[in-house]
């Protein structure tokens, strides 16, 4: 991609991929009868995605091309939606990695966790433990993590701080979340105890920033991922580009990773999120080889082709 750094590789770390099956499952818990899925579409003003999930991706490979992205995360949004982004990124292997929703706590997740990185290939687990309400002391986490462990180069996203789903919201569903438990500092013992894993903390902690830069300081192998519009900076009276710049001061720009949290269409690939962070980037007048880890190099490094 051409920007005021020169040319560059963007790869975003964090998109979801919403397929037909994930939201006839969403639509599902909000209408009982009738054509659900048409309903709950009235009600978001999204597109309705293909029934087959490679002509979906396909669509993703156009909007990538259309805004010069070279690569990108595909996250399965739902856990049992793994089927899905298992065939996008078999379609097209060299433009998706793809991340799995795991809830660690439900009787299948060690099964589950090596069929995804084993049969199905893919290369980062995302544990959300405010949603399905465990803490990662959990001796199941440990599980997990245990089956995790022996596959190299696997990484596990582990959303903090706070925590709202937006489909959720849009359709008048309730979000029973904990977020106490969804701390920064809860990562730092498992981080240290499976130095093999790359963990990922979103969105820069979502509001638990501080403590997010912590983790990161503290345990080599925690990354921060920059995705979403980052709103969480009002709860810190701080801007996106003074939370870069600490960041970049605390864990370096070899731990960041570029995102955007783009999930449906028709807005497709949230480009202003990407012109946010560049421009804040450009305003702290960071080196050309910094923004392209940030943006690009970083992401190879750790889902290499």
């Amino acid at each position: 991609m051409n920007t005021r750094f020169g040319p560059l590789s963007v790869n975003d770390a964090h998109c979801h991929f919403f397929s037909d099956s994930f939201l006839s499952a969403m639509a599902g818990q909000k209408f009982k009868t009738g054509d659900s899925v048409g309903k709950a579409i009235e009600i978001l003003g999204w597109d309705r995605p293909p029934a087959d999930p490679v002509d979906l991706a396909r669509q993703w490979v156009a909007e990538l091309d259309r805004h010069s992205v070279s690569r990108s995360a595909l996250i399965a949004s739902l856990p049992g939606d793994e089927t899905s982004v298992a065939a996008a990124v078999a379609a097209y292997p060299q433009r998706f990695v793809g991340f799995f929703m795991l809830d660690p706590t439900q009787p299948d997740a060690v099964e589950r966790t090596r069929r995804a990185f084993g049969e199905l290939r893919f290369r980062c687990a995302c544990l959300f433990p405010a949603m399905h309400r465990y803490p990662l002391s959990d001796p199941r986490v440990s599980a997990v993590m245990d089956a995790a462990s022996g596959i190299p180069g696997c990484a596990v996203f582990v959303h903090c701080g706070v925590l709202t789903v937006g489909i959720r919201k849009k359709l008048g569903l309730g979000s029973l979340f904990d977020l106490s438990l969804g701390n920064p500092l809860h990562l730092g013992l498992l981080a240290a105890a499976y130095p093999g894993i790359h963990f990922i903390i979103p969105h820069l902690g979502a509001g638990l920033f501080r403590e997010a830069l912590m983790a990161a300081d503290t345990c080599p192998n925690v990354y921060l991922d920059t995705s979403s519009s980052n709103s969480w900076v009002r709860y810190l009276n701080i801007t996106l580009q003074q939370a870069l710049r600490q960041a970049l001061d605390v864990v370096g720009p070899q731990r960041l990773l570029f995102g955007t949290d783009s999930s449906f269409f028709p807005r497709g690939w949230h480009r202003k999120i990407f012109d946010d962070q560049l421009f804040a980037l450009e305003a702290l007048q960071v080196e050309r080889s910094v923004a392209a880890a940030i943006l690009g190099g970083n992401f190879e490094r750790l889902f290499p082709l």
